[in-house]
């Protein structure tokens, strides 16, 4: 039995995605255990390119079951879309894809009142996706959520009256429009019509597959430095990120997780607000323009800078990762020289990021190491023996700052477009 976790360990957009789809060949359980459709995982593989949100990454291998965590929260219009896309795309879902009846459900309101908090805070926003994902998880904690549970019987009913009385409120004091009862139980009325075919109660599947020495992958939604607690709050995600969320989100033992790959990103991006202590602020910069990309779920611009090995030493052992896999080291083709971020220095010494709050890590000055760049494509790589020896020394440098070993290495988008680096 396996149970491995694939984290992020930057501000999310690291490619886990791609490792997913790639390692779940190997998986009997592919499954996602926290956040919501605030995540866009891309995923390219022979029967196209897809978006997905919700599903987990490893759906696509048709030996795995999927499994959506009550940790999750969930949008059903979204999640309905992505069923009918891969439905589309040829996948077979029935018996496949399970939802915890646990699992939490955006409503209208979450989304209206993300969008006129952010407004409300002007040039204090926190650049928020405007999913609903901070009020669902704001409910949940509060006690005024509601789950697919909830939808047998009355309850639904009862609960979406008390909270549409206490939200028009709100939505009304912030200068929105009050939303209607009727409207919105019919609608979901029926996407719990749609959904319920994929309810199940998750628990006493995954500890029989735990028994019966099924392997487990567990996607993260986010990025490390985006969860709660440890990430660069306020800006950050409503949900916690690192792997140990799997116990709550999931149902698996914390003993039970034998593996936890980092996923690492040759470069750093993050969306929205918040401190990127190597940021590039030349957007007409050769380097700037190879990093930039745009967000999956938003379509909003990635800020984009030079590796912080800083934030990858944190991750990994916050985490506890036992084994790297670095993406998009072929963006870094046709670069003379590349800096990498070594350190942090404030008031003139230096300092780690769990030293650091927020305010304090937007004002630190980046110690930087300058490496060789490479010329060469390295698209059609497969061999790590193969690779430029700067692209290799580069590869080397990640793994002694983080010290743990990097197995796998993307060198393009596609499934097939990854050195596996044996031990």
């Amino acid at each position: 039995m396996t149970v491995t976790v694939v984290a992020g360990c930057q501000w999310g957009d690291e490619g886990k995605g791609k490792i997913v789809d790639y390692l779940a060949a190997h998986a009997d359980y592919v499954a996602r255990f926290n956040g919501g459709n605030n995540a866009g995982h891309t995923v390219i593989n022979d029967l196209g390119t897809f978006k997905i949100h919700l599903v987990p990454s490893g759906i696509f291998c048709q030996n795995t079951v999927g499994l959506i965590g009550g940790g999750v929260v969930i949008d059903p219009a979204v999640l309905i879309e992505e069923i009918e896309l891969l439905h589309r795309a040829g996948l077979s879902l029935e018996g496949r894809l399970w939802i915890s009846p646990r699992a939490h459900v955006i409503m209208p309101y979450h989304k209206i009142l993300d969008g006129l908090y952010e407004d409300a805070k002007g040039a204090g926003a926190t650049g928020t996706t405007r999913r609903g994902i901070g009020p669902v998880y704001a409910d949940k904690v509060s006690y005024n959520g509601i789950r697919w549970t909830d939808f047998k019987g009355d309850t639904f009913e009862s609960r979406l009256k008390v909270q549409l009385e206490i939200k028009n409120k709100i939505i009304s004091a912030l200068g929105g429009e009050k939303l209607k009862f009727e409207e919105i139980r019919e609608t979901y009325r029926g996407y719990y019509a749609i959904i319920q075919p994929f309810l199940r109660e998750l628990f006493g599947m995954v500890q029989d597959g735990l028994r019966e020495g099924k392997n487990f992958l567990l996607e993260q939604a986010m990025g490390t430095f985006l969860d709660t607690d440890w990430g660069t709050y306020p800006f950050v995600t409503a949900s916690t990120t690192i792997p140990s969320a799997a116990s709550a989100g999931l149902g698996i033992p914390p003993r039970a997780i034998t593996k936890i790959v980092g996923v690492v990103k040759a470069y750093t991006t993050r969306v929205g607000a918040g401190p990127l202590p190597t940021e590039i602020k030349d957007p007409e910069s050769k380097e700037y323009k190879k990093f930039s990309e745009t967000a999956a779920t938003t379509g909003r611009p990635r800020r984009a800078g030079w590796l912080d090995l800083e934030v990858i030493r944190t991750a990994s052992t916050l985490c506890g990762i036992t084994e790297l896999c670095l993406t998009k080291l072929d963006i870094l083709s046709g670069l003379k020289k590349i800096r990498i971020g070594s350190g942090y220095k404030l008031e003139n010494r230096s300092v780690s990021y769990p030293d650091l709050d927020t305010a304090s890590l937007g004002m630190a000055e980046v110690l930087y190491d300058e490496a060789d760049g490479w010329a060469e494509d390295i698209a059609q790589i497969r061999d790590f023996n193969d690779l430029p020896e700067s692209a290799r020394n580069y590869v080397r440098r990640i793994e002694s700052a983080a010290e743990r070993p990097v197995r796998w290495i993307g060198v393009g988008p596609e499934r097939e477009a990854i050195i596996h680096v044996e031990e």
